[in-house]
């Protein structure tokens, strides 16, 4: 993962801040704060999470493509625009429709 963050106090095009990488999940960090941090994640083709909890919201926004976000095994299929937020400790994992990018925003509590 690129631990450097994004340029501040500069415009970006958010979808263009992490390219897409063969056979390969690409994080990049725009911010890093106690609260909290916000990443941009971009999925090659059979790509994905794997199954987890964790201990804080995130907020899931579809920046490129389509992705399943499964959460308590409810299948939501997002879009490019759209955006969820999984509760903390729910149990949940990402697996892609083919290339895909996201934001992600974890809000520690």
């Amino acid at each position: 993962m690129n631990t450097i963050e994004i340029e501040k106090s500069k415009v970006h095009n958010t979808s263009l801040i992490v390219n897409y990488q063969k056979n390969s999940i690409v994080i990049k960090r725009i911010l890093k704060k106690s609260a909290g941090n916000i990443s941009v994640l971009s999925f090659d083709n059979g790509e994905g999470l794997n199954e987890k909890k964790i201990a804080f919201d995130s907020f899931i926004q579809v920046i490129d493509g389509k992705a399943d976000i499964v959460i308590e095994g409810k299948s939501n299929l997002l879009e490019t625009g759209q955006s969820i937020v999984i509760p903390a400790y729910a149990s949940n994992y990402i697996k892609p429709n083919g290339k895909f990018k996201m934001i992600k925003t974890v809000i520690e509590s």
